[in-house]
Protein backbone atom coordinates (compact mmCIF):
# COMPACT_ATOMS: atom_id res chain seq x y z
CA UNK A 1 0.00 0.00 0.00
CA UNK A 2 1.29 3.26 -0.66
CA UNK A 3 1.08 6.16 1.51
CA UNK A 4 -0.48 9.77 0.49
CA UNK A 5 2.05 11.41 -0.63
CA UNK A 6 4.61 9.51 -0.66
CA UNK A 7 7.02 9.04 -4.22
CA UNK A 8 6.38 6.19 -5.95
CA UNK A 9 8.99 6.00 -9.02
CA UNK A 10 12.49 6.95 -9.64
CA UNK A 11 11.46 9.54 -12.49
CA UNK A 12 9.72 11.98 -9.37
CA UNK A 13 12.54 14.07 -8.82
CA UNK A 14 15.08 11.33 -7.81
CA UNK A 15 18.75 12.39 -6.43
CA UNK A 16 20.83 12.94 -8.83
CA UNK A 17 25.23 12.69 -9.10
CA UNK A 18 25.13 16.21 -7.58
CA UNK A 19 21.97 16.32 -5.22
CA UNK A 20 20.72 19.78 -3.91
CA UNK A 21 18.84 17.20 -1.28
CA UNK A 22 18.57 13.88 -1.07
CA UNK A 23 16.68 12.05 2.13
CA UNK A 24 18.63 8.75 3.58
CA UNK A 25 16.38 6.19 5.27
CA UNK A 26 18.65 4.38 8.05
CA UNK A 27 17.74 0.80 8.93
CA UNK A 28 19.64 -2.02 11.25
CA UNK A 29 22.98 -3.61 9.32
CA UNK A 30 20.85 -7.35 9.15
CA UNK A 31 17.76 -5.61 7.72
CA UNK A 32 19.46 -3.73 5.27
CA UNK A 33 21.97 -6.28 3.87
CA UNK A 34 18.75 -8.20 3.48
CA UNK A 35 16.69 -5.44 1.76
CA UNK A 36 19.70 -4.84 -0.52
CA UNK A 37 19.61 -8.67 -1.85
CA UNK A 38 15.60 -8.21 -2.42
CA UNK A 39 16.05 -4.99 -4.45
CA UNK A 40 18.92 -6.54 -6.43
CA UNK A 41 16.64 -9.98 -7.10
CA UNK A 42 13.84 -7.72 -7.70
CA UNK A 43 11.60 -7.27 -11.00
CA UNK A 44 13.09 -5.24 -14.04
CA UNK A 45 13.36 -1.50 -13.04
CA UNK A 46 13.34 -2.36 -9.12
CA UNK A 47 16.90 -1.15 -8.67
CA UNK A 48 18.59 0.23 -5.62
CA UNK A 49 20.95 3.00 -5.41
CA UNK A 50 23.30 4.38 -3.46
CA UNK A 51 23.76 2.55 0.34
CA UNK A 52 26.05 3.65 2.80
CA UNK A 53 27.12 1.40 5.56
CA UNK A 54 28.03 3.24 8.70
CA UNK A 55 31.96 2.79 10.11
CA UNK A 56 30.49 0.46 13.09
CA UNK A 57 28.45 -1.74 10.84
CA UNK A 58 25.03 -1.11 12.91
CA UNK A 59 23.34 0.94 10.12
CA UNK A 60 22.76 1.13 6.31
CA UNK A 61 21.71 4.31 4.66
CA UNK A 62 19.24 4.16 1.38
CA UNK A 63 19.00 7.15 -0.69
CA UNK A 64 15.99 8.19 -1.67
CA UNK A 65 14.25 11.37 -3.22
CA UNK A 66 14.15 14.36 -1.16
CA UNK A 67 10.64 14.58 0.34
CA UNK A 68 10.13 11.05 1.43
CA UNK A 69 10.98 11.93 5.29
CA UNK A 70 7.65 13.55 4.94
CA UNK A 71 5.43 10.58 4.36
CA UNK A 72 8.07 7.75 6.01
CA UNK A 73 6.86 5.18 8.89
CA UNK A 74 8.16 1.81 7.97
CA UNK A 75 8.75 0.93 11.99
CA UNK A 76 12.38 0.02 12.78
CA UNK A 77 13.96 2.79 10.50
CA UNK A 78 14.09 6.54 9.97
CA UNK A 79 14.08 9.16 7.31
CA UNK A 80 15.99 12.16 7.29
CA UNK A 81 15.38 15.22 5.44
CA UNK A 82 19.13 15.99 4.50
CA UNK A 83 19.13 19.31 2.56
CA UNK A 84 22.30 17.75 0.44
CA UNK A 85 23.98 18.60 3.99
CA UNK A 86 27.00 17.00 3.99
CA UNK A 87 26.14 14.57 0.96
CA UNK A 88 28.36 13.97 -2.35
CA UNK A 89 29.02 11.52 -4.69
CA UNK A 90 32.65 11.67 -4.65
CA UNK A 91 34.94 7.66 -4.33
CA UNK A 92 34.31 8.17 -0.84
CA UNK A 93 31.69 9.38 1.07
CA UNK A 94 31.60 12.38 2.61
CA UNK A 95 29.75 10.96 5.81
CA UNK A 96 32.62 10.35 8.75
CA UNK A 97 32.79 7.07 9.50
CA UNK A 98 30.74 5.84 6.80
CA UNK A 99 31.73 3.82 3.40
CA UNK A 100 29.61 2.42 0.58
CA UNK A 101 28.21 -0.91 0.46
CA UNK A 102 26.23 0.28 -2.92
CA UNK A 103 28.43 3.22 -4.65
CA UNK A 104 26.68 5.60 -6.59
CA UNK A 105 27.88 4.98 -10.36
CA UNK A 106 26.97 1.51 -9.85
CA UNK A 107 23.52 2.18 -8.62
CA UNK A 108 19.83 4.12 -9.56
CA UNK A 109 19.99 7.31 -8.53
CA UNK A 110 18.35 6.71 -5.79
CA UNK A 111 16.11 4.09 -4.51
CA UNK A 112 12.11 4.07 -4.87
CA UNK A 113 10.62 4.51 -1.57
CA UNK A 114 7.83 2.70 -2.26
CA UNK A 115 10.09 -0.70 -3.26
CA UNK A 116 11.93 -0.34 -0.43
CA UNK A 117 9.48 -0.40 1.96
CA UNK A 118 7.72 -3.59 0.52
CA UNK A 119 11.60 -5.17 0.48
CA UNK A 120 12.32 -3.67 3.93
CA UNK A 121 8.86 -5.52 5.18
CA UNK A 122 10.06 -8.71 3.21
CA UNK A 123 13.28 -8.67 4.91
CA UNK A 124 11.89 -8.18 8.21
CA UNK A 125 9.39 -11.23 7.76
CA UNK A 126 12.44 -13.33 6.99
CA UNK A 127 14.56 -12.30 9.73
CA UNK A 128 12.14 -13.06 12.13
CA UNK A 129 11.76 -16.65 10.30
CA UNK A 130 15.18 -17.34 10.66
CA UNK A 131 15.36 -16.14 14.16
CA UNK A 132 12.29 -18.37 15.01
CA UNK A 133 14.06 -21.42 13.23
CA UNK A 134 17.06 -21.31 15.84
Amino acid sequence: MVEAGMETSRSNDPCTPSPTACDVVTVPTRQGLEAVDILRRGAAGDGVGPVLLDDGCDTLGFLVPPGTAAAWDVPGSTCTETDGRGLSFPPQPSVEGSDWLVPPGEADPATDPAVLRRALGEAARLLRAADNCR
